[in-house]
Order: structure tokens, then sequence, then C-alpha cells
């Protein structure tokens, strides 16, 4: 679950900006940057007030905050004074995920895939615990969607994907207990993986079999079954392509039963090489 920070505000640029240097000026621009972050939260605008109060700084160090965002083009501020991303993010944000070279050479594939099964195709990509969906194609009808979203996230071993990329890292019960430390594995249905054990029987199957599935673990009437994609590296796949599924409409068997067919979707793209 995401949060936000708060800071101190003794040691901030707005204070004592002359006294504190350089350390001051990067805690200033932490703020910057959370204020930028909520704002992302709020699609038709928030009023000063309720961002001061999430932020957790007083009204006028927000306020300088957002000005300066507001100078840069990266907020902006409607007719009702409420604050929101402005134009320029934006311009940034799609002018930069459009020319990422794995999402234009996937582009083709997940359209195929979503038109071809009527379901959603997502690529997705490890950072951390967590797996973050970098490209989604919805189908191009079906009233039911899912609820994903491009920069996303979900836990590793909940997922397809992040079970499939995690299969290549952790080869052994030691190195999967390891990994998981002392921070128990969250649940979030009935299927889910909660113990190191469940999870390496599940990521040698992936090794085995060279693709990995998602049985309603992550949420529940929701499958899915995960490739690796070398978009980037011939040897390492760079991050893994997905086409997740609502249960009633296409059942985990059906996508098993079509592997092939997926693999050959994803071409080269799906293989590695040297």
């Amino acid at each position: 679950m995401e949060h936000t920070q708060k800071f101190d505000e003794s040691t901030t640029p707005d204070s004592n900006e002359s006294e504190q240097g350089d350390t001051s000026r990067l805690v200033g621009s932490d703020r910057v940057l959370a204020v930028l972050k909520e704002l992302a939260r709020y699609p038709e605008g928030v009023g000063l007030e309720e961002m001061t109060r999430v932020i957790g700084s007083p009204k006028p160090t927000v306020h300088r905050a957002l000005g300066a965002l507001r100078r840069a083009g990266l907020a902006d501020q409607n007719a009702r004074g409420h604050y929101l991303l402005g134009d320029e993010f934006l311009r940034m944000a799609f002018a930069h995920h459009e020319s990422r070279p794995e999402h234009v050479r996937l582009r083709p594939v997940l359209e195929a895939l979503a038109a071809r099964f009527g379901e959603t195709a997502h690529y997705a990509v490890l950072d951390g615990r967590e797996i973050v969906y970098r490209a989604k194609v919805d189908p191009p009808s079906g009233a039911v969607r899912l609820t994903s979203t491009v920069g996303g996230r979900n836990p590793v071993h909940l997922t397809g994907v992040g079970k499939l990329l995690l299969s290549g890292q952790l080869p052994t019960l030691d190195a999967v207990e390891e990994w998981i430390g002392d921070e128990p594995l969250a649940s979030r249905t009935l299927n889910s993986l909660c113990t190191a054990e469940e999870l390496h029987r599940e990521l040698e199957a992936a090794r085995e079999r060279g693709y990995a599935l998602d049985d309603q673990e992550n949420e529940v009437g929701v499958n899915c079954i995960a490739l690796p994609v070398y978009a980037v590296s011939p040897t390492a796949p760079s991050g893994a392509l997905s086409l997740s599924a609502l249960t009633y409409r296409t059942p985990l068997d059906v996508l098993v039963d079509a592997v092939d067919e997926i693999r050959a979707v994803l071409g080269p793209l799906g293989r590695p090489h040297r």
C-alpha cells in the first residue's frame, strides 16, 4: 500500500536554506516530489487544505512546492482553485512511455493477443518485491475489463509475471526463504501462496515448463499465464508478458492449452538468443 512520507520542517530550505546547504536542498526536493506524486491520486484536482493534511507539512511550505511545480508546468490549477497534474507532466510521461524500445516492439504482440483471446494482455517488470505494469492492452470488445493500470503494482509472489521472473533468480528453497526474510508474504485470496515451500514449488514448476500461472491468487475471478520477454538482453528476460483473463470467460486450462499459440505470437521476443 502506498504511503505519504512526512518531512522534518526543521531542516528544509524554506526555513533556513542558506545555512543547511546541499542536505537542506535535497530534503526540499523530496518534498516537492512527494507533492507531485500525491497530485497523481487526484485526477479531478485537490485543494491546498487537503494536500497540506496528506503531506503533513505547513501550508506555506506545501503552497511553495505547488508553486514550483506550476512554474515547471508539472502542475496546474483549475477554475475551482484545485491543483492537478499539468499538461507538461502528461506530455513527458506519455512521450517517454510510448518511445520505450520494449513498449514499441511489444505493442503489436499485446494487441494481437488481446484481440485473439478477448482478454487483457500486459507487459510487466520486476521492481523489488513488486511487479510494475509497463504496458496494457484491453480486448477490443467486452463490457468487463480488468482494473490494472500502466504503472500499477502488485506483489511479485501473487502474479504470474512475478513468479515467472522470480523463478530465474531463486533456484533453491534456501534462496526463497532468504528472499522472503522476516516479512510475511501478503495474502489476498484463499489461493494466495503464503509460505516459502509453496512459492518454491511454483517457481520450480515455472522453470520446468517455461511459463508461470496465477490461479486466482491475486484477485478472485482472475487468472493468467505469463511468459518471458527478451526485449533488451538476448539472454535474460527484461520482463514478462501475461494474458490475464476472467475465469468465467476464459478458464485457466484454456490459457494453458493455448501456450504454444501465445509463444508463436510472441515470436523471437519470447526466446533467448546469442
